[in-house]
């Protein structure tokens, strides 16, 4: 339908609306029997599908907004506390590793520091002397 035709069409409901009351009943029947054939003919117009967007807890910004400075901020949201844990895990991995590393120099310069015969070294009891020393610290 042209816009000159719906223009038209406007005008004629408009005019019939302000006069219905005025016609003698059988014009007002036969118009209404008229209005029931054409809304039977008229074509099924398709309706645009609505969409709910679901929001999120605390946000005040959907991604169809407009407002596109904040969409990776939401992309990263989940992201973000893993890359923080595992970062955390490597970090206590490296502590541990260094307290190890820490503890074995600590007893290997005890050992080299110590006057101890070399058979001492190779003596099968040489642990538990370590561990004495250990302990008595």
């Amino acid at each position: 339908m042209t816009n000159q035709e719906l223009t038209q069409a406007y005008k004629i409901r408009h005019a019939l609306d302000e006069k219905t009351a005025d016609f003698p009943p059988e014009i007002a029947q036969r118009l209404a029997a008229s209005r029931d054939i054409a809304l039977a003919r008229k074509k099924a117009v398709a309706q645009p599908v609505r969409i709910t967007q679901m929001a999120t807890a605390g946000s005040n910004f959907s991604f169809n907004s407009g407002n596109h400075d904040f969409i990776w901020l939401k992309r990263m949201s989940l992201a973000i506390p893993f890359v923080v844990v595992a970062i955390g895990l490597v970090g206590i991995y490296q502590y541990e590793r260094h307290q190890q590393i820490a503890e074995a120099a600590y007893i290997d310069a005890e050992v080299l520091s110590d006057e101890l015969p070399v058979s001492a070294y190779l003596d099968k009891g040489f642990n538990v002397y370590l561990n004495k020393k250990n302990d008595n610290q």
